[in-house]
């Protein structure tokens, strides 16, 4: 079964402990209207290989920031569902999964192992009075009669979970679920800035069944996974009617067939694709309804013909100038 319950946090960071022991977790105490919590992130993996994926995104821009902008301090339920501030690192395009690199928890010298990278971040939040922390995963508490065992605050509360939470090893399995993936949002208002926290372990998968989260690896051959990129949108197009496009292009040396494969926007509507895309090739496609690139930013993912996403981007409002394409 997926999480019990499923949210994110929104509140100031105040202290931080490097994780240690033989299952680190780095700690942040996070305060929201005088409520007081800890988050608590993994840096090491259970299951080998321990060393955690991770990717920090400086510049990250994705539309759900607007929206957590709005949202009161404190933790608030999200459903995890498609087209809500629900994270899914498969279906909701918010990082090249490329660049994900693994690193290890704990190792002698500056700015070379897990902690440090999070330390780094979660120091400038500190140190910005005006920053604000999103952190996605399970809440636990409030324990009226225990302590925080790291700040000692009471009543004991605050979030875990907060990484990938599906494709999980089978042993790990019933806590599998999509749209409900944890990880840490930074807001630093001063420089318009937003950095991007995601973490994953290296025994999960990258293609999961979209009802259940289960990894879907072994079982579905993975043909062409990354062959075929979405390189450019026109999303506000000004004529009358719109002509809005996607366009393609097969990085593969070989042709790829698009038969059965698909364009899929944030609600989950799909467009059907068909043809050969030739080696190196564009393709510039209309697009046509059921599918919808929202001006007010979106998502576009690329599926084949077995369902499996091959790709897929993300752009906010500010991207969407009439006339202009997106470059992605």
């Amino acid at each position: 079964m997926p999480l019990k319950q499923y949210g994110v946090l929104k509140g100031s960071a105040t202290e931080m402990k490097l994780g240690t022991g033989p299952s680190p977790h780095y700690q942040v105490r996070i305060v929201a209207e005088g409520v007081h919590y800890r988050i608590a992130v993994n840096v090491s993996s259970k299951l080998p290989p321990s060393d955690l994926q991770y990717l920090v995104d400086e510049h990250f821009q994705h539309p759900l920031a607007e929206a957590l902008e709005a949202l009161p301090p404190g933790f608030t339920p999200v459903p995890s569902s498609a087209g809500g501030l629900a994270l899914d690192f498969i279906r909701g395009n918010l990082f090249n999964r490329e660049g994900m690199t693994p690193l290890p928890p704990n190792v002698p010298g500056p700015d070379n192992d897990l902690n440090d990278k999070l330390d780094h971040y979660f120091q400038r939040a500190v140190r910005d009075a005006q920053a604000q922390v999103y952190a996605f995963g399970e809440p636990w508490g409030p324990e009226p009669k225990i302590e925080d065992k790291y700040f000692h605050f009471k009543p004991g509360r605050g979030i875990h979970d907060i990484h990938m939470n599906q494709g999980n090893d089978p042993s790990f399995a019933e806590q599998d679920g999509v749209y409900q993936d944890g990880g840490v949002l930074i807001h630093l208002p001063a420089t318009q800035q937003w950095v991007g926290i995601f973490l994953k372990f290296q025994s999960q998968s990258w293609h999961t069944d979209d009802r259940t989260g289960h990894t879907l690896d072994g079982t579905i051959p993975v043909t062409h996974d990354g062959a075929v990129r979405i390189i450019a949108a026109l999303v506000n197009d000004t004529r009358t009617p719109e002509r809005e496009t996607i366009t393609l292009l097969n990085t593969s040396p070989d042709p790829v067939s698009l038969d059965g494969w698909a364009l899929v926007d944030k609600n989950k509507h799909k467009q059907p694709l068909s043809g050969d895309l030739p080696p190196g090739a564009t393709r510039l496609l209309p697009v046509s309804k059921p599918l919808e690139l929202s001006n007010n930013g979106g998502l576009i993912s690329l599926l084949d013909a077995q369902g499996l996403k091959i790709d897929g981007v993300s752009y906010v409002k500010a991207q969407a100038r009439p006339g202009w394409t997106v470059v992605f």
